[in-house]
Formats: C-alpha cells, structure tokens, sequence
C-alpha cells in the first residue's frame, strides 16, 4: 500500500511539474514567440530547473506542441460545457464569446494567433498543429452559426464559413486587444460577435454566466 501511495505522488507532483512549465510556456509564447522564447527562462519562471522542463519535453518544438494541445484541453474543459447548456445555437455562440474571453484571460488567444502569424505559410509541426487547432474552432462555430440561420435567427448575409471566420477573428481580436480589462472584455467580446452575427445580444441569455479560473490546470 505504501508503494502504491507513492506511485500516486509521483505521478501527482510530474503533473503539477507539467502543468507548471505549460503555463509559463503558455505565458512566454505570448510575450516573445515560438524564435525567441529561452527553455531556460521558461523553467525558471515555472520553479523549475532546466533538466525538469527536458525531463518533460524534448525540445521546444515538443514543448510548443504540447502547450497547442494544453490550450485546447482546458478550453474545452472550461468553455465547452458552457456552450453544450445552451439549447439555442445563438444563445451557445455568445456564451463561446463569453467563456472564449474569460478564458483567454491567461493568454490562450495570443499565444494561438501570434503563432500562426509566426509560422504563416510554412511547412512546420507547430504551423500544422495551430492551424488544426483554428480549424477546430472555426468548425464548432460555423456548425452553430448554420443552425442558427436555418432557424432564422441571424439575418440572411454572407456563407456560414465566411461568417464563421469573421466570428472568430472578431473572437480572439477582441479577447486580445482588451487583455487586462476585466470585466469589460467578457462584455465587449459578446457585442463584438453579436455585431458580425447581425445580432441584439441583449436578446439572448446564458444559462450561466462563465466563472474565471485563474489557475492553471496542474
């Protein structure tokens, strides 16, 4: 039983370590980008050494990877059963906008978006990963959009993927640029959404309003 709980430990205390290096991967990716962020620098913001961060991951594009993936698992943990409470699809695109801003309180938006403009146009993991990455999101949001048009909810206009991308560049543009702004991100963001939809935002409410998780996941 001993042995047991310490294996348990062990694995515990690699996660937190995981966890943490993701995090200040996740916050150095924003300021510096994929050329100019320092492993070392990384680790050390993190409470780590060096060896722990290589321990972990193999390089740094393995590391980058890795926070792509992160990114994309705790929004989907943290967004996503927002949006999934939302029987309108109008009402679930703005709870998106709503979740997507609080979230990207911790500067998942920056980090998605100053990658692809790093990596635009070239044939390279890390531009393939957030690439797929964008797509999934434009996906989601093209789906909702479509069921709300078929439901007239949102006025006739341009196609669904051109209106799904201009959603999404609104999404995250918006996110960005009111880095800091609390609480008037989460409310600008929605209006932002809700203008390229053709919308009244005030006309649909969330089922719950979205709760700022200022931790990192260990």
């Amino acid at each position: 039983m001993h042995v047991g709980a310490e294996r348990v430990t062990q694995a515990e205390r690699r996660a937190r370590t995981r966890g943490a290096i993701l995090a200040s991967a996740t916050r150095g990716l924003s300021r510096y980008g994929y050329g100019n962020l320092v492993l070392e620098q990384v680790a050390r913001e993190a409470g780590y050494t060096r060896g722990a961060l290589y321990h972990q991951f193999k390089d740094k594009q393995d590391l980058t990877l890795a926070v792509i993936q992160w990114i994309g698992e705790t929004w989907m943990e943290e967004v996503g059963p927002l949006i999934e409470r939302e029987r309108h699809p109008v009402a679930a695109l703005l709870t998106l906008a709503r979740g997507h801003a609080v979230y990207c309180r911790r500067n998942g938006a920056r980090v998605a978006t100053a990658l692809r403009l790093e990596f635009s146009g070239q044939d390279h993991p890390v531009a393939h990963e957030i690439e797929r990455a964008y797509e999934n999101l434009v996906t989601r949001c093209e789906s909702l959009i479509g069921a709300a048009r078929e439901a007239g909810a949102i006025p006739p206009g341009p196609p669904v993927r051109t209106l799904a991308l201009a959603f999404v560049g609104a999404l995250d543009g918006t996110a960005i640029a009111l880095s800091g702004q609390e609480p008037h991100d989460e409310l600008l963001t929605v209006r932002a959404v809700a203008g390229v939809l053709g919308i009244d935002p005030c006309s649909y409410s969330p089922t719950e309003r979205t709760t700022d998780h200022t931790e990192a996941p260990s």
